[in-house]
């Protein structure tokens, strides 16, 4: 890889770069939870869209059991990588709902 690989973006692998970004507020959080359960519907997940519920207005306490499950739920399926990474990232963003 090179410096312009590096601009455009060639040479990167996606599922194995994440930027890892802890500053989410809840907006953001609630966003990236929509977000994954788009991408679980079209996997055919219907468990992690099931298991997160109407998260929005979600206590950080509930939420963060809700994650866990999911995450949980996810933990055996390396094909379902990207999916489970977002959900950490979300799981790293908690803190911030207060």
């Amino acid at each position: 890889m090179n410096a312009s690989d590096l601009v455009t973006g060639a040479a990167v692998d996606q599922d194995k770069t994440v930027e890892l970004v802890t500053n989410l507020d809840r907006a953001a959080v609630e966003a990236k939870l929509a977000q994954i359960v788009t991408e679980a519907k079209a996997a055919g997940l219907e468990d992690i869209p099931t298991l997160l519920g109407a998260y929005a207005g979600m206590s950080q306490a509930e939420l963060r059991k809700r994650v866990t499950l999911c995450l949980h739920a996810l933990s055996a399926s390396p094909e379902h990588k990207a999916l489970f990474t977002q959900l950490e990232l979300v799981e790293l963003n908690l803190s911030n709902l207060g």
